[in-house]
């Protein structure tokens, strides 16, 4: 009989299931215990980390210790010749605001449209930063920005407009180091005394004389919503630009009052049905010569927190005159035309820049047609070339042929596809001949041609090749029209300049134009050559509809497809030039620098000498004409 195995005691299975659950603890305190150690090491690093990462961010911070002195942007006020102002940058209207000083719907309708837990956060908006995060990627694009007014102010104060990784960073600690140095009501004190409101005004006590004609202090409801509202996009808002779209914004502004408890809904709606009205002011002229003196005047003394007087060489009726040519030649022959933009600069011989017209509409476009756009200048360019071939030896009586003419594969062709045979180097200039100029040209050499166009004061950038002979090089309007008066100044080149003098609100002159000028750049018998050549241009070529009853001399320009389109000249007193074109290069209907340049620049040119008598153009070394830096800087 085979007997049966015992049975396991209770004790023993009761004993082996404490064993089991021991080892299950002394595992599960093994997992716990690496996971503290190697999320403690984790932490470590990340914290080294994240601390190299700030370290890297703040190396190039901006100081930041005199921050409490910046609560107004210092005031530049520009004169006129005649000493009389045109034209303010900055807060020009006495102190600094303080927040206490003003109304409480002035600082409750920025904070309604910029930040409405200003006084909650502590310098960064976590709600409003998700809440934008959201919007933004619901939108697959940029929709709603979550930017605090301490941001702003940090970005405002310390760094650049450009939107990256770096900046953002460097703004986020920048805001929490302010809101430790400063209370709520200081730093709102200064982003409102700093904060751009647009049409050249920074602050709110310039922008509230700026459009309503009053000091900060008594802005009623309707206008600071207004002034509110312009801070998204100052420029895009401005009222002196669309006011409908300011009043429909400074409507927004008012609605977010009323729902955030500042005001009432019977208050907004009777300040939405009463828009804020603009003070009535005189029409501002020179703006574009404003913003070229006042960038002058910025690298001449760089920085500083004094308020400036700035004496400038703007002549007011000149700059009328020029402005209403302008105006009036685009509407009239420039609308059938097609020319939607022109520019114009006029400067005495010794490069004083007496008017300057950067476009049709200063308000629509800040871009400087006259000092900042590069563009071909065609023929206009063919005198600096004639000179370096006078100073190799041809004359006005050299005989060139007018023929078809092959360089390095390139095959230029005149205007008229006419060829005249022998012609005087005179005559083709005059005639404005292409052929002629590109063997003008090859007798003088490209690097001769590139070095009188230096000379002369043309610094932007000339291609080494043929075509440089009919201005296939981009330049600007203002460098070649100081080039031309070198032609007017016996030989001397100019550099055109804004700014005679500055000074701060005590008197101090800070800066104060002196000195000769650059040497002489053209000997005596080239320039007398140069003078009659391009009084020729005038008298019987291309530049007949320039004519303005005393000695004057010029050169029109066409750039090819008639997209630029150039008239260049010069009297005794006064050097202008003109260009018509359009800002996209599409070509114009038909437009050469003989036609409407030409007659808009001696429209200018009559009025602006008036009834002074004519005088002749001066002759290159002639007894008594001396340097005209010498007359000016030695009376």
């Amino acid at each position: 009989m085979v007997s049966k195995p015992a049975r396991k005691s209770s004790a023993h299975k009761s004993k082996g299931k404490e064993a089991g659950k021991a080892a299950r603890r002394r595992r599960r305190l093994f997992s716990f215990g690496w996971f503290i150690k190697w999320s403690l090491v984790a932490f470590i690093w990340s914290s080294v980390f994240a601390g190299a990462v700030l370290a890297w961010y703040a190396y190039d911070l901006p100081e930041v210790e005199s921050v409490s002195a910046l609560t107004r942007r210092p005031a530049v006020t520009l004169l006129a010749s005649d000493g009389k102002p045109f034209a303010r940058f900055g807060e020009v209207h006495g102190r600094a605001v303080m927040i206490s000083d003003l109304p409480r719907h002035v600082p409750r309708a920025v904070m309604a449209i910029e930040d409405k837990r200003f006084y909650d956060h502590f310098g960064i908006d976590i709600t409003a930063l998700l809440r934008a995060a959201i919007a933004n990627f619901k939108a697959r694009r940029i929709v709603q920005g979550g930017s605090t007014i301490t941001q702003q102010l940090a970005k405002n104060l310390f760094l650049g407009p450009e939107r990256t990784l770096k900046r953002k960073i460097q703004e986020v600690m920048l805001a929490l180091w302010l809101e430790r140095k400063f209370t709520k009501d200081q730093i709102l004190t200064i982003y409102l005394n700093r904060v751009y409101l647009g049409a050249g005004t920074f602050g709110i006590a310039a922008a509230a004389r700026r459009y309503f004609g009053k000091p900060a202090q008594k802005l009623a409801l309707n206008e600071a919503a207004m002034l509110a509202g312009l801070l998204k996009a100052p420029s895009r808002y401005a009222p002196t630009r669309d006011r409908d779209r300011a009043a429909k914004r400074a409507g927004l502004v008012l609605n977010r009052m009323a729902a955030l408890g500042y005001i009432t809904k019977s208050q907004a709606s009777k300040a939405i049905r009463s828009p804020a009205r603009l003070r009535t002011r005189k029409r501002s002229i020179g703006r574009y010569f404003a913003d070229w003196a006042f960038a002058q005047v910025q690298s001449y003394i760089g920085g500083g927190d004094s308020d400036l007087i700035v004496a400038t060489t703007l002549d007011r009726r000149l700059q009328r005159i020029a402005e209403a040519k302008v105006v009036a030649a685009l509407k009239g022959p420039g609308a059938r035309l097609g020319a939607r933009q022109a520019a114009l600069v006029a400067m005495t011989p010794d490069g004083a820049v007496r008017a300057m017209v950067g476009g049709r509409n200063y308000a629509s476009s800040q871009f400087n047609r006259a000092t900042q756009a590069l563009r071909q200048p065609g023929s206009a360019f063919k005198p600096l070339v004639y000179l370096a071939g006078l100073e190799a030896g041809l004359n006005p009586e050299s005989m060139l042929i007018d023929a078809p003419v092959t360089i390095e594969g390139w095959s230029p062709k005149n205007y008229d596809e006419r060829y005249r045979g022998k012609v005087s180097l005179t005559q083709a200039l005059a005639d404005s001949i292409n052929t002629v100029a590109v063997r003008v040209q090859r007798h003088a050499g490209i690097e001769a041609v590139m070095r009188a166009a230096r000379r002369l004061g043309i610094t932007s950038r000339l291609k080494r090749e043929a075509g440089l002979a009919l201005g296939a090089s981009e330049v600007t309007l203002l460098e070649l029209t100081a080039a031309f008066g070198a032609f007017a100044n016996d030989g001397y080149p100019l550099w055109p300049f804004a700014v005679s003098e500055v000074r701060d609100r005590a008197g101090k002159v800070l800066y104060r134009r002196s000195g000769s000028g650059p040497g002489r750049a053209i000997g005596p018998r080239a320039l007398q050559d140069m003078n009659r050549m391009l009084q020729a241009v005038i008298e019987d070529g291309t530049g007949r509809a320039a004519k303005i009853g005393r000695p004057a001399a010029g050169k029109t320009g066409t750039s090819e497809g008639f997209r630029d389109a150039w008239f260049i000249g010069y009297s005794a007193d006064l050097v202008a030039g003109v260009w018509l074109g359009n800002d996209d290069a599409s070509p114009m209907k038909g437009v050469t620098g003989g036609g409407l340049p030409a007659r808009l620049w001696r429209d200018f040119m009559i009025e602006a000498h008036g009834d002074s008598p004519p005088r002749p153009l001066i002759p290159g070394g002639a007894p008594g004409a001396g340097n005209f830096w010498d007359r000016l800087f030695n009376n």
